[in-house]
């Protein structure tokens, strides 16, 4: 199958790719043969029921420092010159980016895209893992200090997180004593106009936090982070580093308690968190990340597989 394929992302020029899933996804794209377009979410449009974009064709190449070659930039339409668009671009989920999922959802039954972007609007991470609560620690959303002191109460230690935000910035950690929680919160209502989560701090962190990929709904591979020196966050992008993993009993209990759902809404390419092995913490479906440390300890290619999901859906949508 020959494909065309747009791939929404931040700029191609700042991405690291020795780590980048969007990266690899392209990669595997054009090995098999695909054209690859590159554009900015900010130049996507409607105008009398077509929407466009600006995009230029990209060659990639896995060579730090030189990996990609970029043709002239045009504006496409995205119903016509393209067969899949990949939704990459990082959070915030805010208003721009809810926009864009409305947009691209105009597309359905012309182009597809991946994950489909009402699914994605309706399921941002710390918000879609509420429907698996029974699998979460306890956790607490709110904005009223009151709540949240609380919370802090009964549990001890907690982490408070933006609801949306995305990579493990600005997540904090108050201890027992609750030194500086109300200033936190403080700077947390000044700052997002949305509810935060709370949860406990749970210890186990430290031996990892394991990101779990699910593509249309099926476990493919996972990876356990761990924190670096003097960091309780174990994401990759805040200093984190990853090791083999295989799932535990409970994390199987918890792919298969939401493998249908995934499939059944289009999320296709699907990263879950879970730390100590049974508390379920996020559901990433905007942006996820990890296949690239997942393939390099398993000698896996979860791109390949990725695209494989892709073509049996547009084979079965004919």
């Amino acid at each position: 199958m020959s494909l065309r394929v747009a791939v929404q992302m931040d700029p191609i020029e700042t991405i690291n790719i020795t780590g980048d899933s969007s990266f690899a996804l392209m990669l595997a794209a054009q090995a098999r043969g695909y054209s690859v377009w590159h554009y900015d979410v900010r130049t996507l449009a409607w105008e009398n029921s077509k929407i466009t974009a600006w995009a230029a064709p990209v060659t990639v190449h896995n060579v730090p420092g030189d990996h990609f070659t970029k043709g002239e930039l045009r504006k496409i339409d995205l119903a016509t010159d393209i067969d899949v668009i990949l939704m990459r671009q990082d959070p915030p989920f805010d208003l721009g980016y809810i926009t864009a999922t409305l947009i691209l959802e105009r597309l359905e039954g012309q182009t597809l895209v991946v994950n489909d972007p009402a699914s994605v609007r309706n399921a941002p991470e710390k918000m879609f893992v509420l429907d698996y609560a029974r699998f979460m620690p306890p956790t607490l959303i709110a904005r009223k200090m009151e709540d949240v002191q609380a919370f802090h109460q009964e549990h001890g230690a907690v982490v408070v997180k933006p609801l949306h935000g995305n990579g493990g910035k600005a997540i904090f950690k108050i201890d027992t004593d609750g030194t500086n929680l109300s200033a936190l919160f403080e700077v947390f209502n000044q700052t997002w106009p949305e509810p935060h989560m709370v949860q406990p701090f749970i210890p186990e962190v430290a031996l990892g936090d394991k990101r779990i990929v699910l593509i249309d709904g099926e476990f493919t591979g996972a990876i356990n982070r761990k924190p670096g020196e003097g960091e309780f966050r174990s994401n990759l992008a805040q200093g984190g580093y990853a090791e083999k993993a295989e799932l535990t009993a409970r994390e199987e209990e918890i792919c298969a308690a939401m493998g249908p759902e995934l499939k059944k809404r289009g999320l296709v390419f699907v990263g879950i968190d879970v730390i100590g092995g049974k508390w379920l913490t996020e559901i990433n479906v905007t942006s996820p990340t990890g296949i690239v440390a997942i393939d390099k300890f398993n000698g896996t290619d979860t791109p390949g597989l990725i695209w494989n999901a892709i073509e049996r859906r547009l084979a079965a949508a004919g």
